[in-house]
């Protein structure tokens, strides 16, 4: 029975897939893109019934093997899938039950160990299929021909002309990672800069970086949690790229709280972050959200921009700007995947040299080849999306002069924004 529907799903598939069962007889196409080799007869279910992040996994931990491109793999993913993944709602139960789990993840102990585990694999595994300036977030195309270097450094100027940084002006990155924004902000925009990460990979080679361009009396990088920094010397401007999905859904009320209570009156708050596609979903259906909880993300979580929108709002900030970066994700995503797919013997080696075995390195790999090339997928899909909010803590002034009775820390008119400042 599972045979037969195989057989029918794989003629409607967009590129060519052959599929060997575990009793040795093949399925589909003679000319294969991909070929999927399956070891036991529960894979034939999870195949038949769409169950790609089962399917996933298994290859991940060696018990089925896949050969093909990313780029024609994610081809056949989306075509196996029964539908969107983001069409499947959570029910109340459900999202109660979330909600509990929620706030057992999101200790400070747990989020630490959390983001250990997906960044402490090494710097050099990264250093192979970032920018130069290991900038592991949403980069901006402001141009068709710009290269990923390109795009992440106008990505980065574009955050500081949000804030409208100015020299002097104490700036804050909360989940700095490898310190692209935190230097540039400081270089470019003569701040004074403080990053935060959990990551001690990530706390020891910003604080290198730092020493190397001479900038300890301006720029510094502390090892803590965004909620053990103090409130009694408040920042003049906030950003958090990346990072706010891994506070989890029960710690956002107070996550923009803290952040709001950091700004002094009239500072700005640049969020950066991945957002849930659908209004109903936490995360992406089809298994690939679990897949990604299990080897790439313990503890991340999304939610809608909306929700999030809201309970900035609540928290006593102001919305002024919403941009999404969807497109120019799924872009960036795919350049990192092009990156490693060139590279795949040099990251085998790196991922031994940190002290893995041969099994282990494997297993890490297959899984960050199937992460990022799905991502660029589910970006592209519109699975998943991503917003820079911009927000202000209100400081209630009124203007005077040329536009009396107006109540803004704000400019008029986002002309400022796509102007660079940057020296």
């Amino acid at each position: 029975m599972w045979e037969a529907k195989i057989e029918q799903r794989l003629r409607d598939l967009p590129v060519r897939v052959a599929v060997e069962l575990p009793d040795g007889k093949r399925a589909g196409s003679s000319n294969p893109q991909v070929t999927l080799r399956l070891k036991n007869a529960r894979q034939i279910g999870w195949l038949a019934t769409g169950q790609v992040g089962a399917i996933g996994e298994a290859v991940v931990e060696g018990n089925a093997d896949l050969e093909g491109t990313m780029r024609d793999v994610m081809a056949a993913v989306v075509g196996l899938l029964p539908d969107a993944p983001i069409q499947q709602r959570s029910s109340f139960w459900s999202q109660g039950w979330q909600r509990a789990v929620s706030a057992f993840r999101h200790t400070r102990e747990k989020d630490a160990s959390q983001i250990q585990f997906h960044y402490d694999i090494g710097d050099d595994f990264y250093g192979l299929w970032l920018d130069p300036r290991r900038v592991y977030s949403c980069a901006y195309f402001d141009r068709p021909d710009a290269t990923l270097a390109q795009a992440q450094e106008a990505k980065l100027d574009l955050i500081c002309r949000k804030l409208m940084l100015k020299p002097g002006e104490r700036f804050l990155d909360v989940g700095a990672g490898w310190g692209g924004l935190l230097l540039w902000a400081a270089e470019h925009y003569d701040v004074q800069a403080q990053g935060i990460t959990l990551s001690h990979n990530q706390h020891a080679y910003v604080n290198r970086l730092i020493e190397e361009k001479g900038l300890q009396e301006r720029v510094r990088m502390d090892l803590m949690d965004y909620r053990d920094l103090p409130l009694d010397q408040p920042f003049d401007k906030i950003s958090s790229v990346g990072m706010f999905e891994h506070v989890g859904v029960v710690n956002m009320p107070h996550y923009f709280d803290h952040l709001r209570k950091l700004l002094v009156p009239g500072g700005l708050l640049l969020n950066h972050g991945i957002t849930a596609g659908g209004t109903k979903n936490s995360q992406v259906s089809g298994g690939l959200g679990d897949f990604i909880a299990r080897f790439i993300f313990p503890g991340g979580e999304l939610m809608h921009v909306s929700m999030a929108a809201q309970i900035a709002s609540e928290s006593g900030l102001e919305l002024l700007d919403a941009e999404s970066l969807r497109p120019h994700y799924a872009k960036t995503l795919w350049a990192w995947s092009d990156a490693l797919e060139g590279q795949l013997d040099t990251a085998l080696q790196m991922l031994r040299a940190q002290g893995h075995d041969d099994a282990r390195a494997g297993m890490i790999l297959r899984a960050w080849r199937l992460y990022l090339a799905g991502c660029a997928v589910a970006f592209e899909q519109r699975w998943v999306s991503i917003y820079q909010l911009l927000l202000s803590h209100p400081d209630g002034k009124i203007e005077t002069g040329t536009l009396p009775g107006a109540q803004s820390c704000y400019p008029f008119t986002r002309d400022y924004i796509y102007r660079s400042t940057a020296k």
